[in-house]
């Protein structure tokens, strides 16, 4: 690629409403374009550098067994009452009538693949089962102000999983932990494994994957010894406290969520009647688990973390080239030609 023909060059200066260091960095060295707030547009730099990070992660999900799909972003308002979430949601799940129907854009799919899954599982030897898609969320956020690390529309892959039970979830789940590690160290980043609420996804405890930086909008307590680390929402200790573990002293960061995993058990299943036939014949819920990663959102991040007075340092694994060829002032034609001959078996 020839920079003079490029689409989306680099800007002097960064949007003026630009208030997170990603947003600056990224729209300024011309890989993303806002739209509006928490809306962006992927240049090619930019979309050269998600598509890359995406299929790091497709590679991971491949290996620990996962299987992609793709499900609708437009989702009907019946599938959400089955787990009585479309009322719950409704604060941040676009939400409108069409022709008489209600209808949303989704913001998470556990309804949807459950819908799904139950036409296809019926028993035992149907599971478990792996399955993941990379696709636009929508979350109508309050203060889309930090980038891509807090979008109203971003890119996201969620894996959910399917058990005959709790052990063989958390065999999985262990295997998810790994994968997950792997994916962050790929992309550059040194991300956290963190306890976290469940939210409104199980009453259990999840995990967030972590990254610490200055301009994090989380808080998480971390004790870099035995690497326990907790998310302020459910902490009990504080900075400066012995770690519960190893009895070492606590630190306090700002950090950024790059990433999270929730073990679901029936939560899902129990509503939306997904069972399966076990050995012997009896009906049973199917036992779930969730993982999601915002490939956008690790994009951000890692401006965040990789950046200096000049600009982005991309990691090699995600850069959009690895190679550039510049020309300083060569009059010689004859050095001219060699010089873009090399860029072109570079580039082929």
């Amino acid at each position: 690629m020839r920079y003079s023909i490029l689409f989306g060059k680099a800007k002097k200066t960064a949007p003026h409403d630009a208030e997170s260091i990603n947003a600056k960095l990224l729209s300024q060295g011309g890989f993303i374009h806002q739209m509006m707030a928490g809306v962006y547009s992927y240049l090619p730099l930019g979309l050269r550098v998600l598509n890359k990070i995406k299929d790091v992660v497709r590679e991971e999900m491949d290996v620990i067994g996962g299987q992609e799909l793709l499900m609708p972003a437009l989702q009907p308002k019946e599938l959400w009452d089955e787990t009585g979430r479309w009322e719950k949601l409704s604060d941040i799940m676009y939400q409108f009538e069409s022709r008489g129907k209600q209808l949303g854009l989704g913001t998470t799919h556990e309804e949807p693949v459950v819908e799904i899954a139950r036409h296809y599982i019926s028993s035992y030897k149907d599971l478990p089962l792996a399955l993941y898609q990379i696709q636009d969320k929508f979350r109508n956020e309050p203060r889309a102000k930090s980038g891509l690390l807090r979008g109203r529309e971003f890119s996201m892959k969620d894996l959910y999983t399917f058990h005959e039970s709790e052990d063989d979830l958390k065999d999985y789940y262990d295997k998810a932990v790994e994968a997950y590690k792997k994916i962050f160290e790929r992309c550059g980043l040194d991300a956290i494994v963190t306890e976290a609420s469940g939210g409104e996804f199980t009453k259990e405890f999840s995990h967030e994957f972590q990254v610490v930086t200055a301009n994090g909008e989380d808080t998480i307590y971390f004790c870099p010894a035995c690497s326990w680390c907790q998310n302020k929402e459910i902490a009990k200790v504080m900075k400066g406290d012995k770690c519960p573990e190893c009895g070492k002293k606590i630190e306090e960061h700002r950090s950024i969520e790059v990433g999270n995993i929730f073990k679901l058990g029936t939560r899902y299943s129990k509503d939306m009647k997904l069972q399966y036939a076990d050995v012997d014949g009896k009906k049973k819920d199917v036992v779930m688990g969730c993982y999601g990663i915002g490939p956008s959102r690790v994009m951000g991040a890692v401006v965040e973390v990789h950046n200096d007075k000049d600009g982005i340092i991309w990691p090699k694994e995600i850069a959009p080239y690895y190679v550039q060829i510049v020309t300083l002032g060569a009059k010689d034609e004859s050095i001219n030609s060699e010089i873009m001959s090399a860029g072109s078996n570079l580039y082929d």
